[in-house]
């Protein structure tokens, strides 16, 4: 029930849209000036979109007593995650959860 809580209020938190950026005046870039001789930065890839299972790393025909200790397992491991002070970690362990929340529900039922 708890996860249910906090899955929910994750969900409205992320649904809020984002201020827009302020955008300022371009500087002009004179020739052999530092913004000419800078390399262009590259575009990050897309991440890769993986299922709960994979990320819980959960084989096709695990049996459902293995899948629950490793269930357990990942939770006790990214629940203490879930309060870094760090946005990447914090971040990472949300996500797991929410796999793991939704590996759960398919192989036990609602919560």
């Amino acid at each position: 029930m708890f996860k249910k809580i906090l899955q929910s209020l994750s969900k409205s938190q992320a649904a809020k849209p984002a201020a827009a950026p302020v955008s300022k005046p371009a500087e002009t870039a004179r020739p052999g000036s530092v913004l000419q001789r800078m390399a262009p930065v590259p575009v990050a890839a897309a991440p890769s979109v993986r299922s709960p299972e994979d990320l819980c790393e959960i084989p096709p025909k695990m049996p459902k007593e293995q899948i629950q200790a490793r269930l357990k397992l990942l939770y006790r491991r990214y629940n203490r995650s879930a309060s870094s002070l760090d946005p990447k970690i914090r971040g990472e362990a949300d996500a797991m959860l929410d796999a793991i929340v939704r590996v759960r529900e398919k192989h036990f039922g609602e919560i």
